[in-house]
């Protein structure tokens, strides 16, 4: 498996329609190359940026063969490190499975029309949910988003109409 390894600076997009204010590493064409022959569309990584790991983060086509590894705030936050500064990086095209938690399989299996929902997402998709609900603090609040997931998943909501109708709901609620 190729593993690449350079230095750059991080950079951020100016006004750029959706990636307004993205902080991202360039990935020059050559060393996509390098990298993933051929591959033109957007996939996985893993690696190091500095001393940090990146696991499952996505490579973003940016055209004639260049990519983008965006670098969200979570992620700067441990780099200490903003717009302009130095960074190493080490990457390799991860091809690790994605693994669903237990307790959201053992719910999806009681709601079959959400796991066949579920499935037939792509593996992104499906990250979307799976992180949303690892994201949560406490256990009360991760219950409360797999039963919120699974519901959407049974409706046949994407994430982000789950998401809206979430808020829809609360804020007729805080009416």
């Amino acid at each position: 498996m190729a593993r690449i390894r350079f230095t750059t600076q991080l950079e951020r997009f100016g006004q750029l329609g959706e990636k307004t204010g993205w902080t991202y590493i360039a990935l020059a064409a050559d060393l996509a190359e390098e990298l993933n022959p051929g591959c033109r569309s957007s996939y996985r990584v893993k690696g190091r940026i500095d001393k940090m790991p990146v696991k499952g983060v996505a490579l973003v086509p940016m055209g004639e063969g260049a990519f983008i590894l965006a670098v969200n705030a979570a992620m700067r936050k441990e780099l200490k490190k903003e717009r302009g500064a130095a960074v190493s990086v080490e990457l390799s095209v991860d091809t690790d499975a994605f693994e669903v938690p237990a307790d959201i399989n053992e719910c999806l299996a009681d709601e079959p029309a959400a796991a066949a929902f579920f499935r037939a997402l792509t593996p992104g998709h499906q990250r979307y949910f799976v992180r949303w609900v690892d994201s949560a603090k406490t256990e009360p609040t991760r219950a409360k988003r797999i039963a919120q997931m699974v519901d959407g998943l049974a409706r046949g909501w994407s994430y982000g109409e789950m998401i809206r109708a979430a808020r829809a709901k609360k804020e007729k609620e805080d009416y």
